[in-house]
């Protein structure tokens, strides 16, 4: 009931992870990134426990590879799960237990690893992945047009209702954290539409948490 995407920007260095599925709240659950380690995605009858796993993993040295690998191994009910994970040099790496859900699949490259369970077809997946190397620009802009992709290749079996998307950069806090967590729309489109709203007070947020005498104006009543 999960599409979802993990990737790094080879020119920056950020991280991100979009997901959406037809359960509410998808984001909350599946989508997870570290700055300066890597970002994974965790669903299909969702451990959230995974997502954290695998960054700590990955923080201690472990490729995404080899994080998944361990995660296989050690985690409970591991044939239910399905792990997505990319790595600081741009590994990536998947399970998918033999008991996912309906159609699944998964499809991966360089910088980025695409997956998805309970999908109209199994090269939804792919159709990510094709979309996701043929793009450039703002990694925000990448995964949005990825998931538009995934949608066009089919999607899910039935509607999907949340969506999400987690970018980090080069400080300890997402820098971006954007959430559909239910609509009878297109979640997707709802959240394009939030990135495009956000997307161009990203710089001006991180600098007020780092040094709020030089930010811009915040556009608010009172401000001066």
């Amino acid at each position: 009931m999960t599409f979802s995407i993990v990737a790094r920007c080879r020119r920056t260095g950020m991280f991100g992870v979009a997901v959406s599925s037809s359960s509410p709240a998808v984001a909350a659950r599946c989508a997870y990134a570290q700055a300066g380690v890597g970002a994974v995605a965790s669903q299909n009858v969702t451990d959230p426990t995974l997502g954290p796993r695998a960054l700590e993993l990955m923080a201690r040295g472990a490729s995404a590879a080899e994080a998944v690998a361990i995660l296989k191994r050690t985690a409970a009910f591991s044939e239910y799960r399905q792990v997505l994970a990319v790595d600081k040099a741009g590994g990536s790496a998947i399970h998918s237990g033999p008991k996912a859900l309906g159609i699944w699949s998964e499809a991966r490259g360089e910088d980025v690893a695409c997956g998805g369970n309970l999908l109209a077809s199994d090269r939804v997946p792919q159709a990510m992945v094709d979309a996701f190397l043929a793009s450039e620009g703002d990694l925000g802009d990448r995964l949005i047009a990825t998931m538009r992709a995934a949608l066009k290749a089919g999607g899910e079996a039935g509607p999907v209702r949340s969506a999400g998307m987690k970018l980090v950069s080069d400080v300890s806090w997402p820098v971006a954290d954007l959430r559909c967590d239910w609509t009878e729309g297109c979640p997707v489109e709802q959240l394009a539409m939030l990135w495009d709203i956000y997307k161009p007070q990203l710089d001006a947020y991180v600098t007020r948490a780092l040094n709020p005498s030089g930010a811009p104006s915040y556009g608010v009543p009172g401000d001066e």
